[in-house]
């Protein structure tokens, strides 16, 4: 499914140094990053503030900002980590508190937080000991809670977008992929939940879904898709065929479609004993 870059289900697969470089990657456009990737429902942050201590909250990949303006815009204070220098230098400048270094090496000072949360990032972290070092920097009764926004258009638009992938990307994963996005992104809460009980810091992961939906026009579509996973690092020419067969084949659904999406959420609360 050429959506959502389902290789993400795999990252465990690649070596440390390969796997960095592609998380690396994102850095390169962050203004086109944080003005066409998706928000996360409203829904998914009041229950994630509802259900915590207090106010301060870590966000481990900040990126440009894109989850942290959402905690912020109800009343919480955000620290971000982010792996990217040039993210991280494109969030401080808009005004964001960040800390450049990769979570699991991370130090937190003896400061402890109320909440950790990772949006659309921590299929890049080690899924143990990035859970251990939650635990480290959240107080008693603060909840861990990483999420993911998973794309699934029609069944018409989708075909129509695999087509071109087949065509243009025939060994790429968007052309050969069986299983659906959400599949994908169930399999990566399933490994981060395991993780979490594997630490011992947590109570019971729980994994929670939100449904929701965006319409895209052809150049809102057109002008996200270079910042996915499948298409960071793909040579110009071919990622201009790709988009010029996309874009023709939103045209033929009179220049818009709906991407329904489905966030979903691992998070277990921080207990009192490790």
């Amino acid at each position: 499914m050429p959506t959502l870059p389902p290789e993400r289900a795999r990252l465990s697969e690649l070596e440390p140094h390969r796997a960095r470089h592609l998380a690396e990657s994102f850095g390169s456009d962050p203004a086109r990053y944080d003005r066409a990737r998706p928000r996360y429902p409203d829904a998914m942050v009041e229950r994630i503030v509802a259900e915590i201590p207090g106010t301060d909250v870590l966000d481990v990949g900040i990126g440009t900002g894109i989850a942290a303006r959402q905690f912020q815009a109800v009343g919480c204070r955000v620290l971000g980590v982010e792996v990217d220098a040039r993210m991280a230098e494109w969030a401080r400048e808009r005004g964001h508190q960040v800390e450049v270094a990769a979570f699991e090496a991370w130090d937190p000072a003896d400061r402890v937080f109320d909440a950790v949360v990772a949006g659309q990032t921590w299929h890049w972290v080690d899924p143990v000991a990035g859970a251990a070092k939650a635990a480290e920097a959240l107080r008693p009764g603060g909840r861990l809670a990483v999420f993911w926004n998973a794309g699934h258009p029609s069944p018409d638009v989708a075909e129509a977008f695999s087509e071109v992938y087949r065509r243009v990307m025939p060994d790429s994963t968007a052309s050969r992929e069986s299983t659906t996005v959400v599949d994908g992104y169930s399999a990566l809460c399933t490994r981060a939940a395991d993780g979490i009980r594997e630490v011992g810091a947590f109570g019971e992961p729980e994994q929670w879904r939100f449904d929701w939906e965006r319409s895209y026009t052809r150049d809102e579509w057109l002008d996200q898709l270079p910042t996915t996973g499948l298409h960071t690092q793909q040579p110009s020419a071919e990622l201009a065929e790709v988009l010029a067969g996309i874009g023709a084949a939103i045209d033929t659904f009179g220049g818009s479609f709906t991407m329904r999406y489905t966030t979903l959420v691992a998070t277990a609360t921080r207990t009192k004993a490790a």
